[in-house]
């Protein structure tokens, strides 16, 4: 499916906001969160939107030798913290405690967009993005995710891309 501009209404959130600023084409995508779920944000998302969950991406904030770094993964995958910091040239990398993460981004847990955080964030991409055209990834709030261009969230974010995934 190709992403069309989306420039009728007023942006909802701080991540659509960037994306209708920059002119990037996106399709915005909404779901009734269910908060009771006992699936995983991101695996709630494909599955109500019936997206390809290879194609639906969770946005993750870290901890590199204490400087955040924000990691973008398939829901469908386990990030490789280790993998991680080899590519940011760290020695140790963790999962942000969710309070930091939400005060760094602008946004709740389960609801962090790589777009619009309230600091830019180093940002590193799984390499398995780069085998779709175009990605979902959350637009700010839970359930409302965006379709949009790999190769606008990699300009748009300034990710670099590497294999951040383990094999299964």
């Amino acid at each position: 499916m190709k992403p069309s501009r989306s420039a009728r209404r007023a942006p909802a959130t701080p991540a659509l906001q960037v994306l209708h600023l920059a002119d990037i084409a996106h399709v915005v995508h909404e779901f009734a969160h269910d908060p009771s779920s006992a699936l995983p944000y991101g695996l709630e998302a494909a599955e109500a939107l019936g997206a390809d969950p290879a194609r639906v991406f969770k946005t993750l904030v870290t901890v590199v030798d204490e400087a955040l770094v924000v990691a973008i993964v398939p829901v469908t995958a386990r990030l490789d913290l280790k993998a991680l910091a080899a590519t940011v040239h760290g020695r140790r990398a963790s999962l942000a405690d969710a309070a930091l993460a939400e005060r760094a981004t602008g946004y709740v847990t389960g609801g962090i967009s790589p777009f619009g955080q309230r600091r830019r964030l180093r940002t590193v991409i799984d390499e398995h993005a780069l085998d779709h055209e175009t990605i979902w990834v959350s637009a700010g709030r839970r359930g409302l995710e965006v379709e949009i261009a790999t190769t606008a969230v990699i300009a748009v974010t300034e990710a670099i891309s590497a294999r951040l995934t383990r094999e299964s």
